[in-house]
């Protein structure tokens, strides 16, 4: 977004900011294999708008410490591959117990982590604990809270019990950081286990990670990597033109993209993105208490040509949290479709014939503050007056996301698989439906994937036809690189950027 500088990554994320032991592979990867030709000594530059606000993702780090560190210099018992499939990373194998509720981890032998001290069972205990602590802002806490005991019967052994069945928790996992447990300062240094190393991090600039010789798998194909950071997507495009840098890691300025499809020395991919825009209701702050005032809202606003004034054409409408690279997607844009008239008939329904007004918390990032005036326009031709309320990512963070002080909100989220946060009444948006909080915990304990997907798809159709937000567009993931690189990914899921298997040309 000029577009999702400081998105919400996850469920305790600050907005002040929010799943093969190889990330790229097939069709997950760009450019073509270079085989033998590339130089494996190379330093790769990387643009991106999203510098990490620290390095621990466990403390609002953002989106911006996961695209530059997650696989790249800390690495989790799983990975979630560029194509979104779940690998074991750091676990060499597990077994699950006949019950569901005990799973066993065998570690990797040779693993050490970047200060030289090799990889244990009390470190991954560390790591999990650190994910579960009461000041944690992990992705994937109120996931991983069925966590019940962690033991570690010898060093090479993680034994988890769980207060109940979780079908996904080797997916949660995946989220999940190995620190080393003796590690300090996290937010400044680190300690992986990853192909790279920090080097040098310069604060509102740019940050390197350089190749660990140390490494217990492949090589980076890479000597280094670095990180530049720009403050909007005009500025990335010229450092792309004048070789500043070779990849963008997510094209923010569709306007741009011409200049570089029609020039030889540029490959440009559209891949798969997990980003969706919401227009997020209080919906226990009234009018949005009434299912009929949410559902006329979402009927008022025209996210087709709001996708199209934003994103040019790339981008899709799905109608629903659930994109469509989850197993649960079903394209429900038909539900709550634009329709004005119904929108008035709606608010009549309601009682709010002539309308009524409220404030939108409004990020002052790109493109909340454009969609944030659209919305306006489109509300105000039903009758309904919106006062735009522009606030700062840590501001959003406080008094939206943490005291859920707020009637209406815009804010993006990156995660996938993310719909299951409608099943907790006591998340940001307030939705509570006690049957979607029950298929929600069914889906879970399922012993299937084929029954978790069934439940799920119940949770899409009946959160999208209770206009629990509006789910205004899903972002595209645009990646434009240097003709030189290959082996890059494409995808944009949870906003990771797998840089060990780029191959640069000399």
């Amino acid at each position: 977004m000029s577009i999702k500088k400081t998105s919400l990554y996850g469920t305790a994320t600050a907005a002040s900011l929010a799943l093969a032991l190889t990330a790229c592979g097939g069709s997950g990867t760009g450019g073509t294999a270079t085989g033998g030709s590339y130089d494996k000594g190379a330093t790769v530059n990387i643009g991106s708008l999203y510098e990490p606000q620290n390095l621990d993702n466990t403390a609002g780090g953002g989106q911006g410490v996961t695209e530059a560190l997650n696989g790249n210099v800390y690495e989790g018992l799983f990975k979630l591959t560029d194509d979104g499939k779940v690998d074991k990373l750091l676990a060499r194998d597990y077994k699950v117990s006949g019950d569901g509720l005990t799973y066993t981890f065998t570690l990797r032998d040779g693993v050490k982590f970047h200060s030289g001290k090799a990889l244990t069972s009390q470190d991954v205990k560390y790591s999990l604990q650190k994910v579960l602590a009461d000041d944690s802002q992990s992705a994937r806490k109120s996931n991983l809270e069925v966590v019940k005991d962690i033991a570690t019967p010898d060093a090479r052994t993680v034994k988890v019990t769980l207060s109940k069945k979780s079908i996904s928790f080797v997916y949660n996992l995946s989220y999940v950081w190995i620190i080393n447990s003796q590690a300090k300062n996290l937010k400044t240094t680190e300690d992986g286990t990853g192909p790279y190393k920090l080097g040098r991090w310069t604060r509102g600039s740019a940050l390197g990670l350089d190749r660990y010789a140390g490494y217990w798998g492949n090589a980076a194909s890479n000597q280094k990597v670095v990180f530049h950071y720009y403050k909007d997507a005009t500025a990335l495009n010229n450092a792309l033109l004048t070789n500043a840098v070779d990849v963008v890691t997510s094209e923010q300025s569709p306007d741009a993209l011409d200049q570089f499809k029609s020039n030889q020395n540029y490959k440009v991919s559209d891949g798969n993105s997990t980003t969706k825009l919401l227009l997020a209701f209080n919906d226990k702050a009234k009018p949005f208490t009434d299912v009929k005032v949410r559902q006329a809202v979402s009927s008022a606003i025209d996210d087709k040509k709001l996708l199209e004034s934003v994103w040019a054409g790339y981008g899709k409408l799905i109608g629903s949290m659930v994109p469509p690279t989850d197993p649960w997607y079903e394209d429900l844009t038909k539900v709550n479709a634009y329709d004005p008239a119904h929108a008035k008939q709606l608010l009549a329904e309601a009682g709010y014939a002539k309308g009524f007004s409220f404030t939108l918390d409004t990020p002052n990032y790109d493109p909340h503050p454009t969609a944030a005036t659209f919305i306006k326009s489109q509300l105000a031709k039903v009758g309904i007056t919106v006062k735009i309320n522009t606030i700062t990512p840590d501001e959003w963070y406080t008094k939206v996301y943490k005291n859920h002080d707020f009637t209406a909100t815009l804010q993006e989220h990156v995660n996938d698989r993310d719909l299951v946060w409608y099943g907790n009444p006591d998340f940001y948006w307030g939705y509570d439906n006690k049957q979607v909080t029950q298929w929600v915990e069914q889906a879970e304990e399922a012993s299937t994937t084929a029954d978790q997907t069934a439940l799920l798809k119940k949770v899409n159709e009946k959160t999208a036809q209770d206009a629990a937000s509006d789910w205004l567009y899903l972002y595209p993931q645009i990646v434009v690189a240097s003709s030189k690189l290959s082996d890059y990914p494409v995808n944009g899921l949870n906003s990771q950027f797998y840089a060990y298997d780029i191959k640069k040309k000399g």
